[in-house]
């Protein structure tokens, strides 16, 4: 806007105030990183190594969400939630299985039927059969994704860090080698805006680090990063517990660095073409990594270190470098996105756009977040900002459990104002037994309205007097 443009009064300027210039939709860049911790990112003050300046200085500009957490601490339901909006009480990805029902309305098919094309790069986990479905994915389950299409449904089981493959919209296989992963998915983003990009646009890059390589265990950084972060910073929930951190956190922090370059090419191809100023960037994680300290394996618990995603939008209507402190989900990540897009939120998801948090406006905000587990166990859990609290089915191995069950007990309880790095389980303390209570009847009115059935929950089995 010109000195004259400001300098105008009367009529014109009334009228200029009463109906604002109409704006092209903005484009969606969403960056998925798997497994990323929350707190690997610098600006949320707890990592002090500097692993991620581009996304620290995304949040500058955007918006920091600083309790973000995953619907599911399980790869394909908190995908699911993610792109419908809802609960797998109505999608139906309960674990790493079943698939996306192909009549979903998901963030892709709203948006294209706004006019965006819909474009998807990288690791899905959307496609049914779960691991036994590594490769292409057919059309009808890709979630609405119907333009460029170049990735596989678990890219864990069909890469490697330095080999692998991509498939195509034909199911071909886009073969790469001698180049890092995260690079050849980048290039592919690059290559999308650069030459197909047309506004308005959906771009989902969907990373597979920084998990780890199912079939070696081991978190494989870029030969330049390799060692690089061997004298790392142990994040306080870890110090104290046996796991898997003493010998991979320099390797994953490694990983968390080549995602940071990444996102940082991906903003500077959005700042050429000339699309950033009217793009939205979401960053954000399926679920978190405890490195082997819960439980047998990285993530299925209700620890932050499992449900404790990153989450940044910058771009229309996410500006200014602000700071949201209350609880988010994955449930309200698609709401919020169309919302910004211009986009009516359809009936059926069942999220709540953050939007208004993001623009300085909490009246109204339900603080809390109410999460599933599956496969290590059937539970629930009810997250506010004091407390975690999950339950568990009794006598139910979660791997060949069903989606949700009759009967739950408390399981884990964390005081997050006394014990923020969750050491101390006080399910069953007498001292406890009035919030239990209390967050009992929150709990089971969360199933109700997500859709489940009634089910009993018992007072812990092991109570301290």
């Amino acid at each position: 806007m010109t000195r004259r443009t400001f300098m105008q009064s009367g009529p014109l300027l009334a009228a200029a105030q009463a109906a604002p210039p109409q704006r092209t939709p903005p484009n969606v860049l969403l960056v998925i990183s798997d497994q990323f911790r929350a707190d690997n990112l610098g600006c949320m003050g707890a990592n002090p190594m500097d692993l991620t300046p581009n996304l620290d200085g995304l949040a500058r500009r955007g918006v920091l969400f600083r309790r973000a957490m995953a619907s599911h601490p399980v790869c394909a339901p908190a995908r699911a939630t993610l792109f419908t909006g809802q609960y797998e009480e109505k999608h139906g990805v309960w674990h790493n299985g079943p698939g996306l029902d192909t009549n979903a309305t998901t963030l892709a098919t709203v948006l294209r039927g706004r006019g965006y094309s819909a474009n998807y790069v990288g690791k899905w986990h959307l496609s049914p059969g779960g691991d036994n479905s590594a490769g292409p994915v057919a059309p009808e389950h890709r979630g609405g994704f119907l333009d460029l299409w170049e990735a596989a449904n678990t890219l864990e089981h069909t890469s490697h860090a330095y080999e692998g493959s991509l498939y195509d919209a034909a199911g071909k296989a886009m073969p790469f080698s001698g180049v890092y992963r995260d690079q050849f998915l980048t290039q592919r983003g690059v290559d999308f805006l650069r030459n197909r990009a047309k506004p308005p646009f959906l771009l989902v890059m969907s990373y597979l680090n920084t998990h780890h390589q199912n079939d070696s265990d081991l978190y494989v950084p870029p030969k330049e990063l390799a060692g690089k972060y061997k004298d790392f910073f142990v994040p306080q929930d870890l110090r104290p517990l046996p796991g898997s951190w003493p010998s991979q956190l320099s390797d994953y922090y490694g990983c968390v660095a080549s995602i940071d370059n990444s996102v940082g090419t991906l903003v500077g191809a959005l700042r050429r073409q000339g699309f950033l100023d009217n793009t939205i960037v979401m960053f954000t994680s399926d679920h978190g990594c405890h490195f082997k300290t819960r439980n047998t394996e990285y993530k299925r618990s209700p620890h932050d270190s499992s449900i404790h995603v990153p989450l940044i939008l910058a771009g229309p209507r996410f500006s200014g470098g602000r700071e949201v402190s209350e609880l988010v989900s994955h449930v309200d990540m698609t709401p919020s996105l169309l919302e910004a897009c211009g986009a009516p939120v359809p009936p059926t998801m069942q999220g709540r756009s953050f939007l208004p948090l993001a623009e300085g406006r909490r009246d109204g905000w339900r603080d809390e977040v109410y999460i599933h587990m599956s496969e290590f166990m059937t539970g629930r859990i009810l997250r506010t900002p004091r407390w975690t609290y999950a339950v568990a089915a009794p006598k139910r191995p979660g791997w060949r459990g069903a989606p949700e069950a009759d009967l739950y007990a408390e399981y884990m309880m964390y005081d997050n104002a006394a014990d923020p790095w969750q050491h101390t389980n006080v399910a069953g303390y007498a001292e406890t037994a009035a919030a239990s209570k209390e967050l009992r009847a929150r709990l089971l009115a969360r199933i109700a309205e997500a859709g489940g059935k009634a089910p009993s929950i018992e007072p812990s089995w092991f109570p301290y007097s």
